[in-house]
């Protein structure tokens, strides 16, 4: 992994105003993203993923704002970033997305080569005869046969995982340095998920991306990331390498959520369900936002958010357990039972 720093997040707050309240979406959260490797952000539906990476590129609803943090490019802030305008030369240019729903990413009316045509024109600056190539090429590139026939047809005349092919090809046609992949497997059965996830691989090798994968499932990203960030009610509690995160998790969360997989699972016991439901966050959250679904919390966990504690240079936590006064507290079985695996 590349050690220069691409995109720098440091404690951004995200809120929300739906109907005269105020939703604190993101919460103090802060990472670092690397040139050239794959990052997972990992956690439940509503923990705010989708949300956070929607900042890099300045895509929240009109009822969003950021009202606190920094988001550092090339030298710029980002959260300073006001009109359409500044914004062109980040999306697509520099930042990328390849979004949850192809179908309702795509435009039912244009043909599958006009629209991968457009990125190639307002990005690439090619036109004519010349733009045409560079769209077959990039069919080519992501596993489309027979691109000259291709190019004419509408959306409506490919299979899920094929419109799938050619959201992710009008984002690798702009030319980015970093592509967010937002679940980019959710609606597709389990051979095509892999051949998805396969493909962005091998785009990532030859275009030299740096790619961010969104997604609820931690089985999905044990083949494909470098590093996890475990997102929770707003806020990152735990990142490492794929390796420490998998085999050596240190946050009571990271513990449910692998314990939730149903592949470590055991036969003949009922399967491990997360007891309770996230905090809600149009109220303020005191403590550790996790405490009230955490079995093993501690009485400073209901009192005071905790800070970082590193485990590694490369791994660390926020959480109580981690405090040199903490007591020892035993991890789950099905997690001690991975340790030292690897």
């Amino acid at each position: 992994m590349d050690s220069n720093i691409i995109l720098s997040v440091r404690d951004l707050d995200v809120k929300f105003t739906l109907r005269g309240q105020t939703l604190h979406a993101v919460r103090g959260a802060s990472l670092d993203v690397y040139e050239g490797e794959s990052l997972a952000i990992v956690g439940e539906s509503g923990s705010g993923k989708s949300v956070f990476v929607k900042t890099f590129m300045g895509l929240l609803d009109a009822n969003g704002f950021i009202s606190g943090g920094e988001i550092l490019y090339n030298g710029a802030d980002l959260t300073k970033y006001r009109t359409d305008r500044d914004w062109l030369k980040i999306r697509g240019r520099e930042i990328a997305m390849v979004l949850q729903d192809p179908m309702t990413s795509l435009n039912p009316l244009k043909s599958i080569g006009k629209q991968i045509e457009e990125a190639v024109k307002l990005h690439q600056g090619l036109r004519g005869a010349a733009a045409k190539r560079a769209v077959l090429e990039v069919l080519q590139d992501v596993g489309i046969d027979d691109p000259e026939r291709r190019y004419r047809q509408y959306p409506h005349e490919f299979s899920g995982g094929m419109r799938q092919r050619v959201v992710i090809a009008i984002a690798v046609a702009c030319r980015p340095k970093i592509l967010i992949c937002d679940e980019p497997t959710t609606a597709l059965d389990v051979t095509i998920q892999a051949q998805i996830l396969d493909l962005i691989k091998q785009l990532q090798k030859k275009h030299h991306l740096t790619t961010i994968y969104i997604t609820h499932d931690l089985g999905v990203v044990a083949n494909v990331a470098d590093r996890i960030a475990v997102m929770y009610a707003g806020g990152i509690v735990e990142v490492g390498t794929c390796e420490e995160v998998f085999y050596d998790p240190r946050h009571p969360y990271t513990w449910a959520l692998l314990s939730s997989l149903p592949q470590l699972g055991v036969k003949g016991e009922p399967l491990f369900s997360i007891q309770g439901t996230p905090p809600n966050l149009f109220h303020e959250v005191k403590g550790d936002a996790f405490a009230p679904r955490n079995p093993q919390a501690l009485k400073i966990d209901f009192l005071l958010d905790p800070p970082f504690f590193e485990v590694s240079p490369t791994h660390k936590a926020r959480t109580w357990l981690l405090d040199p006064r903490a007591p020892k507290v035993d991890k789950p079985r099905i997690i001690a039972s991975r340790e030292g695996r690897k």
